[in-house]
């Protein structure tokens, strides 16, 4: 029977949505055969000027299933909300309670606003996009929203460094703590990993700027990210690839190892010498370290390779751009007993206050 012009599709959700993915990578194929088939003809005719002709992205997102899209949007959504909410009282707990105004707290206080501006570079455009069916940005806000989640991932992958220096001075020079990480110390060391975040981001988007984009222009990704993009420019971007993992994937390894290394030397040195405090000094250290790895690990398998295909990058970019923001103020409240306290604190400040007005 032939369908009407308004007609339901004579395909179930599910197998429409595979059909949806299976159109999307046809389409990149085809424009990568013809780019391939372009490039041949510019060896044999002599070079020809390519210039940016795509206006905007066709996301593909994490599925196409509408049902699944359903429950992966009040998943996620309530994964967002937690992330706000946990966060932010990490921040006005610590901005609130004088007894938190000390180096390790107003560094992790820092720490929180940095996982509140990561998952709000990619979360909403996430959300916006499970809830219909066509998802698209355009390119200039593509180039944003990757210069953005790159500037604030660098800074926090420096900021963790900042963080180890503070545990650091405080076990190896603890009667001189307070003079070395003093307020310019801890101002210096938020504004380098900021720096040093913008430079990265900074040279990243320079080096894929550069490059022609004229089609195709389908991103089997939730958010725009360098390794996808860069696939679709119409040219060749193997050198382009091997500076932007240089740039970005050798960057986290060595980052990641020195933070490993010093994380060592803290805890052999609280085990062999720390005394008083040795609980809590080591519960300080296994945090972070639990925070380094949930930041790191994910990034690493993505950036610090060739920008191939693999099947878990969906899953693995999830981890570290959704739930990781979350997760790192449950794992600070839940293993630190002086914040839990503080967060008690205010919670009775806000509810003594609150019966005071109805009074």
């Amino acid at each position: 029977m032939k369908q009407g012009p308004y007609s339901a599709p004579l395909c179930g959700d599910f197998i429409c949505g595979e059909l949806g993915a299976v159109e999307g990578e046809l389409v990149n194929t085809h424009w990568e055969l013809q780019i391939e088939a372009e490039n041949i003809l510019n060896t044999q005719n002599g070079p020809q000027n390519l210039t940016t002709t795509v206006t905007e992205f066709v996301l593909l997102g994490l599925t196409q299933s509408p049902d699944l899209q359903i429950f992966l949007f009040i998943i996620f959504f309530i994964v967002y909300l937690t992330t706000w909410l946990g966060n932010f009282t990490i921040i006005t707990t610590v901005i609130t309670d004088h007894r938190l105004h000390t180096p390790m707290y107003f560094l992790l206080a820092n720490l929180a606003f940095l996982d509140v501006s990561d998952s709000s570079v990619t979360t909403p455009k996430l959300l916006l996009g499970l809830l219909n069916q066509r998802k698209t940005i355009s390119f200039n806000e593509c180039i944003l929203q990757m210069f953005f989640y790159h500037f604030i991932g660098g800074a926090m992958a420096f900021f963790l460094v900042g963080m180890a220096i503070d545990r650091y001075v405080a076990i190896h020079k603890p009667l001189k703590y307070l003079i070395i990480m003093n307020h310019s110390m801890c101002m210096g060391l938020v504004a380098l990993a900021w720096l040093g975040g913008f430079t990265h981001s900074a040279v990243q988007m320079g080096l894929l700027l550069q490059l022609p984009f004229c089609g195709p222009n389908i991103l089997d990704n939730f958010y725009c990210d360098v390794p996808q993009v860069i696939k679709l420019a119409c040219t060749d971007t193997h050198v382009v690839e091997l500076q932007m993992v240089f740039n970005g994937g050798v960057l986290l390894v060595v980052v990641f190892i020195i933070l490993l290394i010093s994380y060592i030397i803290i805890l052999v040195k609280i085990r062999t010498h720390v005394t008083d405090g040795k609980h809590k000094a080591l519960s300080t250290c296994g945090t972070q370290i639990a925070v380094v790895c949930l930041i790191f690990i994910p990034s690493i398998f993505i950036y610090a390779r060739p920008f191939k295909k693999f099947t878990l990058d969906k899953v693995v970019s999830v981890i570290y751009t959704v739930i990781t923001p979350m997760l790192n103020p449950m794992i600070y409240t839940l293993r630190n007993a002086e914040m839990k306290n503080a967060i008690r604190r205010l919670i009775s400040r806000m509810l003594f206050s609150g019966k005071k007005l109805k009074t």
